[in-house]
């Protein structure tokens, strides 16, 4: 799709313009509702996805192909049409699953309404990005709780900084109060959100094949251990009786500063890898052209 030439009347009439709009539409109203829940952090790393998937799309709109296929149509059109009706029905009182998973359900039902069966593969990279944005979050929070570990490690950390402390579940105990290491306290958020910033920098900024292996890991470790590092901080603050200080590492704009450092910290170690990447190239691009600039040739 090449919009670069089009004048307004045939703009109108493309079928890639149309999907764009639609998909904008969609975008806005899922990113409306989580911040109409106060939910901030999602609502802008929601954003981040978005902005690296319209990249993604300029970057190829000249190669995209969209066809209209009647049962690809009719799929995508329900798939749509039940993102709509979640976001209409649950109230924003509180997070549902269905309302992360949303995103991904109406980006599939977009694709075949594109390209039909597919538009599965031609936007393949778009649906990996938006894929890790909630559904990981959802699976692993139905299937795994990492609240006892992330109780431990803290409690590990707390105990090697000289606090007494007593490990109990979930919860530490210290000697002026205690706090419960609850599911939402438990990194899962942090850790998927860091997984799936790392399924951006993949897809958007390769490096070698051997260094691709790691670079999940890393996210997953990266993404816990700044949150039991929060977790320490406000098991400080509750030793110490600062409530006010408490909350705002708990509930206000702390908690969200915690996440940015998670970003900064995976945000450096890629960028060191791509650096890495660039130079072997680089020494290796060197090599050819001293080979065939030499005598010997």
């Amino acid at each position: 799709m090449d919009t670069g030439k089009l004048n307004p009347t045939e703009l109108l009439k493309n079928y890639g313009f149309w999907m764009a709009i639609i998909l904008s539409a969609l975008v806005a109203i899922n990113l409306t509702i989580f911040y109409r829940m106060n939910n901030i952090a999602h609502a802008g790393m929601s954003g981040l996805f978005w902005m690296a998937i319209y990249s993604l799309l300029w970057d190829r709109k000249k190669e995209l192909k969209f066809q209209c296929q009647m049962l690809p149509t009719i799929l995508g059109i329900l798939l749509i049409g039940w993102t709509l009706f979640v976001s209409k029905s649950i109230p924003t009182e509180k997070e549902n699953n269905l309302l992360s998973v949303a995103p991904f359900v109406f980006s599939v039902g977009l694709s075949f309404i594109a390209a039909g069966f597919y538009g599965l593969k031609q936007f393949r990279s778009e649906l990996l990005i938006i894929f890790f944005l909630g559904v990981p979050r959802v699976i692993l929070q139905l299937l795994l709780d990492l609240s006892p570990l992330t109780a431990k490690v803290s409690a590990f950390f707390l105990h090697y900084l000289g606090f007494n402390l007593v490990l109990d579940g979930i919860f530490i105990h210290l000697e002026k109060g205690s706090i419960k290491v609850y599911e939402g306290c438990s990194g899962i958020e942090s850790v998927t959100y860091v997984l799936g910033l790392s399924v951006i920098c993949l897809i958007m900024f390769p490096i070698k094949k051997k260094d691709q292996y790691i670079v999940p890991l890393v996210a997953i470790v990266t993404g816990f251990m700044v949150n039991a590092f929060r977790v320490v901080l406000m098991a400080i603050l509750v030793g110490r009786g600062e409530k006010e200080a408490f909350l705002y590492w708990h509930e206000g704009e702390g908690s969200l500063i915690f996440g940015m450092i998670a970003v900064i910290v995976f945000g450096l170690f890629y960028w060191l890898l791509m650096n890495k990447t660039e130079k072997v190239a680089t020494v290796s691009s060197y090599q050819e052209d001293d080979f065939f600039n030499s005598d010997q040739f």
